[in-house]
């Protein structure tokens, strides 16, 4: 059962997915919720603040999975493995969240877009510092830039927004496998053999079937 707070956040993704961010009223978020504006305001301060809430629980879980990948793995490799992953499965787990906000985040004030920012370039620094990482080890190819190489695997990535469905042809586990694999074959050596061997820990989900 959900609490309060999870409910209004629930209810208001319905809302404005529906009818936009203006389009929708306090009020309208508190019948929605079944509370009062009393329960709203204990919580939010304001629907910006709503809108940042939403934002935030997404990007706040992209970068404890960053963090805890840096501590679980040794290899530079593994640990742009598990980022992709968990990078990629934000996308269904949060999938309302995201188009709530890559729809409205143009209303959001400014302290909020600030802090939005700062979460943002933190999980980017993470994914360069592991870039930076598996080149200094010898694991990455070192002709890469590795902000541009950053900056392509966050576009790459961030436009599956756009275009994934839950119902759709492939699970959300499969289309990691595949980001995983294109990401690698660009970050990798083409030496055969070495190559190979790095693969190996990838469940390619196309050699099943």
């Amino acid at each position: 059962m959900l609490n309060l707070r999870d409910k209004i956040i629930e209810q208001s993704l319905i809302l404005f997915d529906e009818n936009g961010f203006h389009g929708v009223t306090v009020k309208q978020i508190v019948e929605a919720s079944n509370t009062s504006k009393g329960g709203f305001y204990h919580h939010f301060h304001s629907k910006e603040e709503l809108l940042f809430v939403i934002h935030d629980a997404f990007i706040t879980y992209v970068s404890k999975e960053a963090k805890a990948a840096n501590e679980t793995h040794t290899s530079p490799v593994e640990k742009i493995q598990a980022i992709i992953r968990s990078f990629v499965k934000v996308f269904d787990l949060y999938k309302p969240h995201i188009s709530v906000f890559y729809q409205e985040s143009m209303y959001l004030k400014p302290e909020y877009e600030q802090q939005i920012k700062k979460k943002r370039d933190e999980f980017k620094q993470m994914i360069l510092q592991v870039i930076e990482e598996g080149q200094r080890m010898g694991y990455f190819r070192k002709e890469l830039p590795p902000i541009l190489t950053t900056m392509a695997i966050l576009g790459m990535v961030n436009w599956i927004y756009k275009w994934y469905r839950r119902d759709g042809e492939y699970s959300i586990d499969e289309i990691a496998d595949v980001f995983i694999d294109l990401i690698l074959h660009s970050l990798l050596p083409s030496v055969e053999g070495e190559y190979r061997s790095q693969m190996l820990t990838i469940p390619f989900f196309y050699d099943k079937k």
